[in-house]
């Protein structure tokens, strides 16, 4: 049985095991997968491992071995999951893995906008703590939390985890989702998205990119928001418009954002919220704690141990 990894580094840059899928076959892993390597890689291999690599129709019908591509994500968008089900290919993806770590990445985002311990510390290290006149400074507006609103677009796993963190630094959760569940209810008040505009202090994304919700970060929500309004988004770039974001955090309108996704990735330098003002980025990396990317690695090996066994689990098509 041959397992083919097209881009495994992303996952496992060395300090992980691939033994899971060694015991379940001959397999080959691929640190990174350029679009034109993509079918000779995969080659007669029935088994296909990817994140990012994009599987699409027309390697699918030129891989007639093929009987299994696990995606090493959550989402599942690079893989043409129609295409398969028409040539009895299972596709498999990796759910919930991540919660805990996306939730707490919003947080440490939010906490540098408001306290800025990053900036202060090289600030100390520079020699200015040595050289004050006074035991403190600061170099830019000190933010509490408790009293403030923060408000959540999509209430699923990952928002709920961000609601009890949010309440637990005594701020008001409020949401909008798409479904409402007693989970949700239990972690956040639901109110329309025009409320959530209105009233949040604080706004951070946890929802999927559906067309719905694509571009839901535009001048005209920017518009109903509070003036000074903080925005995080570790879900998807492409939830925001970015050059309106920029706009408003150059104009003041939103007062700062911070973002762990962008709409095309890695970033490009003409991005216009590259140079926005008071605009800080982490590299797409709130899922990759070593905590989360152990959970990965070992549901994904589990994923392909069910479907070999013939009770295949985390179907997406």
């Amino acid at each position: 049985m041959n397992i083919i990894v097209l881009d495994g580094y992303a996952l496992n840059p060395g300090d992980l095991s691939w033994k899971g899928f060694e015991e379940q076959g001959k397999l080959t892993v691929y640190d990174r997968t350029a679009k034109e390597e993509t079918l000779a890689r995969i080659g007669n291999a029935e088994i296909i491992l990817t994140n990012k690599t994009v599987i699409s129709r027309e390697i699918l019908a030129a891989a007639p071995a093929l009987k299994y591509i696990g995606v090493l994500a959550t989402g599942y968008n690079v893989v043409d999951t129609t295409a398969a089900k028409e040539r009895g290919i299972s596709v498999t993806n990796v759910p919930g893995y991540s919660t805990a770590s996306v939730a707490q990445t919003a947080f440490a985002l939010l906490l540098e906008i408001c306290l800025h311990p990053g900036a202060h510390s090289d600030a100390v290290h520079a020699g200015r703590w040595i050289t004050s006149k006074d035991y403190a400074f600061w170099d830019y507006p000190l933010l509490d939390l408790a009293g403030k609103t923060f408000g959540i677009i999509g209430l699923g796993a990952i928002g709920r985890a961000a609601a009890k963190i949010a309440e637990a630094f005594g701020m008001e959760v409020i949401a909008c989702s798409r479904t409402q569940s007693e989970e949700g209810k239990a972690a956040a008040r639901y109110v329309t998205l025009d409320e959530l505009f209105a009233r949040s202090d604080v706004i951070s994304l946890h929802c999927p990119a559906f067309p719905e919700t694509t571009g839901i970060i535009n001048k005209n929500s920017i518009g109903k928001m509070k003036d000074g309004v903080i925005l995080i988004n570790t879900s998807r770039g492409t939830l925001v418009v970015e050059e309106d974001l920029a706009a408003a955090l150059n104009a003041g309108k939103v007062y700062a954002a911070g973002l762990d996704v962008i709409s095309a990735e890695p970033m490009k330098a003409d991005n216009p919220l590259f140079t926005a003002k008071n605009c800080i980025f982490t590299p797409h990396i709130a899922w990759a704690t070593i905590n989360s990317r152990t959970r990965l690695m070992d549901a994904a090996a589990s994923n392909l141990r069910s479907f070999l066994a013939g009770k295949p689990v985390n179907v997406v098509n």
